[in-house]
């Protein structure tokens, strides 16, 4: 039976709007795109080729955190945005990295230069789903940053802006931070003996 095209194209489509723009070849494979097909698409222009086995839709609008779901494509779904990354995901603070946070298994081997990476099994719990990459909560990533020891003025107004948006409450963030990481515990709570009342 001949494959319909136009449902085809559907459904990558659909698989890649979840996914920021981004597929595997492994994943257009499995949709019905045969290797033949996928060096085609790439040169008539219809996909860009990202990265070894990693393409986008020449057509995609970039979003603000699609190059998220660049990295947990990288990463096999097995990285987790995290640390300062997950701020800004969360729209938490000022901190700024010049990499990419991303929490990995401690048994994982991929490197690339435009990540940091954090080697740790995170519990479900400490994990949010987003269209296309999954993201530490708003209390795990305050806790992770506390870890590192941060300025505790920047801390603070982080701990501000996710008590702000409804994301977290001091009472949460206490209790989860002295159950993750007592040393992250101490910074938490100099954080937020600075924190203004709402």
């Amino acid at each position: 039976m001949p494959v319909d095209r136009r449902d085809l194209r559907r459904r990558l489509f659909g698989l890649a709007a979840e996914q920021g723009g981004y597929f595997t070849a492994a994943q257009a494979k499995k949709l019905g795109y045969s290797y033949q097909a996928q060096a085609h698409h790439v040169s008539v222009g219809n996909w860009l080729r990202i990265d070894r086995g990693l393409f986008r839709l020449a057509e995609w609008v970039p979003e603000v955190h699609d190059e998220l779901a660049y990295w947990t494509l990288w990463s096999r779904g097995r990285g987790v945005v995290s640390y300062e990354s997950a701020l800004a995901v969360h729209q938490m603070g000022e901190f700024e990295a010049a990499k990419v946070s991303l929490t990995v298994p401690p048994r994982f081997t991929m490197r690339d230069d435009a990540l940091a990476l954090h080697f740790e099994d995170l519990p479900p719990d400490d994990v949010e789903l987003r269209t296309g990459f999954r993201v530490t909560t708003p209390i795990r990533t305050i806790i992770d940053i506390a870890s590192t020891a941060p300025d505790e003025e920047q801390l603070a107004r982080a701990i501000e802006d996710g008590e702000r948006s409804g994301l977290l409450t001091q009472r949460r963030l206490r209790t989860r931070a002295e159950a993750v990481d007592t040393r992250a515990a101490l910074y938490v709570e100099r954080a937020l003996a600075k924190v203004r009342p709402l």
